[in-house]
């Protein structure tokens, strides 16, 4: 199935017509289109044509206009188990950065922060770099910076959906705990597991507690936690923006880069570069009517 998703209420008849015909042309046979939300998201089954190229002719159809293109199985396609990276994807922010603001670090800490999740230096070894420039900040800022985190569109609405259907959610991030137990209850999440750094005498000392969790960790933590809940790695999702969500995203039976950088954008299974975490239940097949906060 190829889905379709805009990023506002730009999905047309005469754009999915336009895709539909495109597949056509190229020997595919193609179902009647299935509205899974007027205007947002639809879903084209198709067969006779290879998954790469049925999307790359939609996505030549669908030209300069802001929509999303998958293809996936048609099998499936519910998950039970969500693994979501925190930093710039649940919440707009990246925490690190705005940790360094309230210690007046933004300008030394946020270039670091920018090559490790372009994947151009390592995740473990950046993390402790700018952890150590950290050292002394006082509790009370460190923990101030939670005031700035800013939802991204559509997660409540994500977690509520999946979780109503029975699927268990969990935050893996390199991030700070602090944080991510934060989030977790804001978007009513069921588990989450991030980095801690270690406070003594009311101030960072400039470590983390280790085990520091790194690339290959998430991979292993969503395996883990799938094996724990009796799922299947076919059942899982994992949704991320960078190089350290790379071998987590490649794990799961759907793996998704959301508006994210070329090191995880080009290896993912599917790019969601316009919509909000909503598209996250159209490329499951919810619906429109079935999407609650």
């Amino acid at each position: 199935v190829l889905t379709l998703i805009a990023a506002t209420n730009l999905l047309d008849d005469s754009i999915i017509a336009s895709v539909a015909a495109a597949l056509r042309a190229l020997g595919a046979g193609t179902g009647s289109p299935d509205m899974l939300a007027p205007n947002r998201a639809c879903d084209i089954a198709f067969d006779g044509l290879p998954p790469a190229a049925a999307e790359a002719a939609a996505r030549r159809a669908t030209g300069s206009v802001p929509i999303d293109v998958a293809v996936q199985p048609r099998e499936s396609r519910k998950k039970r188990l969500l693994a979501a990276d925190m930093d710039a994807t649940l919440i707009e922010n990246e925490i690190v950065d705005e940790i360094a603001a309230a210690a007046g670090l933004r300008e030394r800490i946020a270039p670091i922060t920018a090559r490790a999740v372009a994947g151009e230096i390592d995740f473990a070894a950046s993390l402790n770099e700018r952890v150590a420039l950290m050292k002394g900040l006082s509790r009370e800022r460190y923990f101030a910076a939670m005031r700035a985190i800013r939802p991204m569109p559509g997660g409540r609405a994500l977690m509520s959906t999946m979780r109503r259907a029975g699927a268990h959610t969990m935050i893996i991030s390199g991030g700070f705990r602090a944080f991510t137990g934060h989030v977790r209850a804001m978007l009513g999440m069921d588990e989450d597991i991030a980095n801690d750094v270690e406070i003594h005498d009311g101030a960072l000392t400039g470590r983390l507690v280790p085990p520091v969790i790194a690339r290959e960790s998430k991979a292993e933590i969503l395996r883990e936690t799938a094996a724990r809940l009796g799922i299947a790695m076919s059942g899982t999702l994992a949704v991320g923006d960078g190089a350290n969500d790379r071998a987590m995203v490649q794990a799961a039976g759907l793996g998704i880069a959301f508006r994210a950088k070329p090191a995880l954008r080009d290896v993912a299974a599917v790019r969601i570069d316009h919509g909000d975490l909503t598209a996250l239940l159209y490329l499951q097949g919810y619906r429109e009517e079935e999407i609650r906060e």
